[in-house]
């Protein structure tokens, strides 16, 4: 009898604790990701370069690449510098944008690349996709699923707070994310991968539910681990579905709109998950969100990040011209100007309550 089943696209290794880095010549080496030392280090400029002195005596062979903002340029250039050295991987060593930029320079020299997060600020860390700034804005990139994640929360708790409230952000709004991916297969016949779907709700519930604090090591982990699998719940699917929806689309639009102004991404889905629940009536949903939120540190209110509501409002009517052909609560409601700030008048009252 035939076996029917399919290959999930995910990393090899995934450490996650306390102390990991000490173990991360060791980790490669037994994986076979690099039994020779030769590597390449991307690394940040700030967490990275720190970080270097600690472990470049660790990693003899490694040849160390300062990578300069999240940019396709950077991307390029760290590809070109990289090409034909007979290295056995590469290294991310850093935040969003360094991970990101060495997932495509990866890609684009045929490495395997490792991920070593120095933050939690999103799910970027082992995403398919890698988020590069471009001479029209900004563009999403597919690339392999990392081979090895590497967390170190001695690492993640030293980095500003702000990037962990961000990553919160991020993880809960998958709630949101999927109600829309729902709704579109209710509405439009838009087929839901269960497996995905059930990786990423269940990621953002772990966070949502969670008693922690941001300086609790169980907390962190959580929170690691929820950013790790969106990412595979990403892989699996094949897009963004299960870790974007309305909530996504409303940050891009303030992106956009407002890009010398923009507030961290996780702060920005965050409080548009929590106002597309509103939307959709889920008011208990949706109040859960925002006291989450709240606890925190989070913004649940444009005004924390700096906006008007009737810059929130414009950025919600907007929204769904950032992705076009996704379905969410926005493009179903097709709300007018008035409905829009009529809503937001609504969420508003009903979080100060």
């Amino acid at each position: 009898m035939p076996v029917l089943t399919r290959l999930i696209p995910s990393p090899v290794v995934v450490d996650i604790r306390a102390g990991a880095l000490a173990d991360l010549s060791r980790l490669l080496a037994d994986q076979r990701i690099s039994t020779s030392g030769k590597l390449a280090i991307a690394m940040s400029e700030g967490s990275g370069v720190k970080l270097r002195e600690r472990l470049a005596p660790e990693l003899p062979g490694a040849d160390w690449f300062p990578v300069h903002g999240g940019t396709i340029d950077a991307a390029v250039k760290l590809a070109d510098a990289i090409r034909g050295k007979r290295y056995d991987a590469v290294v991310g060593l850093g935040g969003g944008k360094i991970i990101d930029v060495t997932k495509y320079a990866a890609a684009r020299v045929g490495l395997p690349m490792v991920a070593v997060a120095t933050n939690l600020a999103h799910d970027g860390i082992c995403s398919p996709v890698s988020t590069l700034d471009n001479d029209n804005g900004r563009g999403s990139y597919g690339v392999p699923t990392p081979i090895a994640v590497v967390v170190d929360l001695d690492v993640i708790r030293e980095a500003p707070a702000r990037y962990i409230r961000s990553g919160i952000g991020d993880a809960v709004s998958n709630i949101s994310a999927i109600a829309d991916w729902e709704l579109s297969h209710r509405e439009t016949g838009e087929p839901v991968d269960g497996l995905a779907a059930a990786m990423a709700r269940s990621a953002g519930e772990a966070v949502l539910r969670h008693p922690g604090g941001i300086g609790d090591d169980a907390f962190l982990g959580t929170l690691a681990e929820g950013l790790v699998l969106s990412g595979i719940a990403v892989s699996i699917s094949g897009d963004t579905r299960p870790a974007s929806g309305a909530c996504h689309e409303i940050s891009h639009a303030l992106d956009l709109l407002y890009p010398q102004r923009a507030a961290a991404h996780g702060e920005q889905v965050g409080l548009g998950a929590a106002f597309a629940m509103h939307l959709r009536g889920a008011r208990e949903d949706s109040g859960v969100i925002t006291d989450t939120l709240r606890r925190h540190g989070l913004p649940v209110l444009p005004a924390e990040m700096g906006f008007t509501e009737a810059e929130f409002a414009q950025a919600v009517g907007y929204a769904p011209q950032t992705r076009p052909g996704r379905f969410t609560i926005l493009e179903h409601l097709d709300l007018s100007a008035t409905e829009i700030r009529d809503a937001y008048a609504d969420y508003a009252k009903t979080i100060s309550s």
